[in-house]
C-alpha cells in the first residue's frame, strides 16, 4: 500500500483506544508526582490540548482513578477545579520476614501507610510460620479498611534467595524449613493476592534509596546486619541481583576462624557479637547483641573490645564491598545498625588501615523498618500498573 494511501486510512479503533490509555496515564503520573492540578495547568505542562486533557481527565474520574481535590483561583482567570490521583483506588500490601520478627504492612497507592501489625515471629516450622504470615497479613488488610480484593499486589521479603524455577528459597540458613518447595504458592493461595519474593537485604536497599539516606546515590550498599549478614547494592535506582539472585550475599565470604574456617557471617552478625563479648569475659545467660552494646556505652570492658571488634569485622566487611563495587555510599543497617553510634568509628579507622577505596559509610535512617518499606515501594509501583488496567479497562 502507498505511504500515502496509509497516511488517508482511517485510525483503528484500538489505535485510538490505546492512544486514549497513553494519555490517561500521562496525567496520572503527572499528578502523582507533582500534585494537583487543573486542566488548564495540565495541559500546559504535558502539551495535550485542553478538550483531550478534560476528557482524559473525565474518564480517569469515572474509573475511581483521580478526583476533585478543591479549587483554585489564578490572579487572572476564572475559578478552575483542581484534580488528584484517588489513593483509595488500591492498595499494596509489603511483609518483611525475619527469625525474631515479622512486620506486614498495608498502603495506598499515594504510598501512605494506613495499616501496619509487627508481630514476634515464635514460629518452629515453616507451616507454622506460613501460616502467621497469611493470618497477619489478613488482619492486617482488615484493619486497613479495604477489600481483599482492592489490595492489587504484594512484596513479600525473606533472608536468602527465592528461586522462581523450584518455587522455593535458598540459603535461608536461620529459618528452619524455609527452603521447602510450594510455600510461598500456598500463601499466595491463601491470600488470594499477587505475591512476589525478594531477598530482604535488597529490599532494605530499595527502602533506604527511596525514603532514606540512598536517595540520589548513584551506587550505593546496604549491608544488612542482625541474625545473618546479607548485602543489597542498588545502581543508578535499580537492584543489581546478579545472574541467579545472589548478588550481595556477603555473608558466604570465607573468614579465617579460631579454629577452622568459617564465613563473613560467622564473623560480623548479631550472634558473633554475643560470643565475642562472652570470650572477652562477659557474663550473662540471657546475653543479646542489644545488651552488649548497651553496655559498651556504659563503659563495660568487655562489652567494648566486643563491639570495637565488631567494627573492625564490619570494615573488612566494606573493605570488600568498595573493591568489588566502587560504591558512593554504604550504610550500615539491620539489628546490629541501631549502634552505630558506636560502630562508626572503629569502622572507618580500620577502613583506612585496609584500603585506600573509602565510601562513605552511613548509618540507615529507616533502621528496622527499611526491609518493610522496602517492599511496600516495590509493591506500590506493580499495584498502580495494575489498578490503571484494571479500573481503565472496567466497563
Amino acid at each position: 500500500m502507498p505511504a500515502s494511501d496509509a497516511a488517508e486510512q482511517p485510525e483503528q479503533p484500538w489505535n485510538r483506544r490505546r492512544l486514549r490509555s497513553t494519555n490517561e496515564r500521562l496525567l496520572l503520573e503527572r499528578l502523582r508526582a507533582a500534585g494537583a492540578a487543573s486542566r488548564a495547568q495540565l495541559a500546559r505542562e504535558t502539551g495535550l490540548s485542553k478538550p483531550t486533557v478534560s476528557s482524559a481527565l473525565a474518564a480517569l474520574e469515572e474509573a475511581g482513578l483521580v478526583r476533585e481535590v478543591g479549587t483554585h483561583t489564578p490572579e487572572r482567570g476564572r475559578m478552575a477545579v483542581l484534580y488528584a490521583p484517588d489513593p483509595a483506588a488500591g492498595y499494596a500490601l509489603g511483609i518483611d520476614i525475619g527469625r525474631s520478627w515479622l512486620r506486614v504492612a498495608v498502603a495506598d497507592l499515594a504510598g501512605e501507610v494506613v495499616a501496619r501489625s509487627d508481630v514476634h515471629n515464635r514460629a518452629r516450622s515453616s507451616g507454622a510460620m506460613a501460616d502467621l504470615v497469611v493470618g497477619t497479613a489478613r488482619q492486617v488488610i482488615a484493619d486497613s479498611g479495604a477489600r481483599p480484593e482492592d489490595v492489587a499486589h504484594a512484596v513479600v521479603g525473606t533472608p536468602g534467595v527465592y528461586d522462581e524455577e523450584r518455587r522455593r528459597v535458598r540459603y535461608a540458613m536461620h529459618l528452619p524449613g524455609w527452603g521447602r518447595a510450594g510455600l510461598f504458592d500456598r500463601m499466595r493461595a491463601e491470600l488470594g493476592v499477587p505475591l512476589e519474593v525478594h531477598n530482604d537485604a535488597n529490599l532494605a536497599a530499595l527502602g533506604e534509596y527511596t525514603y532514606g539516606v540512598g536517595a540520589g546515590s548513584r551506587l550505593f550498599a546496604y549491608i544488612l546486619i542482625g541474625t545473618g549478614l546479607g548485602m543489597g547494592v542498588v545502581s543508578e535506582g535499580r537492584l543489581f541481583t546478579g545472574a541467579h539472585g545472589g548478588a550481595g550475599e556477603i555473608g558466604f565470604l570465607p573468614w579465617p576462624g579460631r579454629h577452622e574456617p568459617g564465613t563473613l557471617e560467622d564473623a560480623v552478625s548479631g550472634v558473633a557479637v554475643v560470643e565475642s563479648a562472652r570470650a572477652f569475659g562477659m557474663t550473662g545467660q540471657q546475653l543479646t547483641a542489644k545488651a552488649v552494646f548497651d553496655a559498651a556505652r556504659q563503659g563495660h570492658p568487655a562489652a567494648a573490645q566486643a563491639v570495637r571488634q565488631e567494627g573492625e569485622r564490619i570494615a573488612h566487611t566494606v573493605a570488600a564491598a568498595a573493591a568489588v563495587l566502587d560504591p558512593d555510599l554504604v550504610v550500615l543497617g539491620g539489628g546490629v545498625g541501631h549502634s552505630v553510634d558506636l560502630l562508626l568509628r572503629p569502622v572507618r579507622e580500620t577502613l583506612r588501615s585496609l584500603t585506600p577505596l573509602r565510601p562513605k559509610i552511613a548509618p540507615s535512617r529507616l533502621g528496622e523498618d527499611a526491609v518493610l518499606l522496602g517492599a511496600l515501594a516495590t509493591a506500590l509501583g506493580t499495584a498502580r500498573d495494575v489498578v490503571f488496567e484494571r479500573r481503565s479497562a472496567a466497563p
